[in-house]
């Protein structure tokens, strides 16, 4: 992530489109729902995206076709949940690939898959799971975002592993040897992401308590007493 312009098969590059696609359009109409029903939200929205841009803007190279870097989506799962991150997400890789040259749009719906759609799903999960097993807050952010963020990258494995299998293993040998070489960057700056965004969860719950509360995501007090 991101699978640069013109990398993927265009058939690929198609299927993974079409495969993003309903995710982001049930996203479109959370986010709608969100602000008709919690206005107040709008700037904490928009804080998340700006956060997923910021972060993820600070790629890597690799010799994979792609780059490594932190994603960002975590907060906005953990904050907003998984369908209004797919759109915040593809948003932030829209902008990124034309003005950065980061990603691309052929391949912004494999992007989007594994960025705004896979890795916040994966936070999501374990940022509920985290609570349900009474973990501290500061735990769960963390683990959310740091697994949510390699979640995002074994899915780009995996789809860089589908359009390029090896002509010896086939997809199995490319897979894990996408995953190995993406493992040596992206295994610590997914454990700096996740400390990054247990530091902005405090800030958020400091300054914009009442804006989480108004959230059903957070219903039930689940950042009472602030992400300790």
């Amino acid at each position: 992530m991101h699978i640069m312009e013109g990398y993927l098969p265009p058939l690929h590059a198609l299927a993974w489109t079409v495969a993003s696609a309903p995710f982001v359009l049930v996203g479109a109409r959370k986010v709608a729902k969100v602000m008709e029903e919690h206005r107040e939200t709008r700037l904490l929205l928009a804080a998340s995206g700006a956060f997923a841009f910021v972060l993820s803007a600070l790629k890597i190279p690799s010799i994979t076709g792609s780059c490594s870097h932190p994603t960002g989506v975590g907060l906005g799962a953990i904050v907003f949940g998984p369908p209004v991150t797919a759109v915040l997400g593809s948003i932030v890789l829209l902008f990124q690939a034309l003005l950065l040259a980061h990603g691309g749009l052929t391949t912004l719906g494999a992007n989007v898959f594994s960025m705004a759609i896979a890795g916040p799903w994966v936070s999501f999960a374990i940022f509920r799971g985290a609570a349900a097993l009474g973990l501290p807050q500061a735990a769960g952010v963390f683990l959310a975002a740091m697994l949510g963020d390699l979640a995002t990258y074994c899915v780009t494995a995996c789809q860089l592993a589908l359009a390029f299998p090896d002509p010896a293993s086939g997809f199995g040998g490319a897979l894990s040897k996408f995953l190995a070489i993406y493992a040596v960057t992206q295994v610590p700056l997914a454990i700096i992401e996740g400390l990054i965004t247990v530091v902005a969860v405090n800030i958020l719950v400091q300054h914009s308590r009442d804006e989480l509360c108004a959230l059903s995501f957070l219903k039930g007090g689940a950042l009472k007493g602030g992400a300790r």
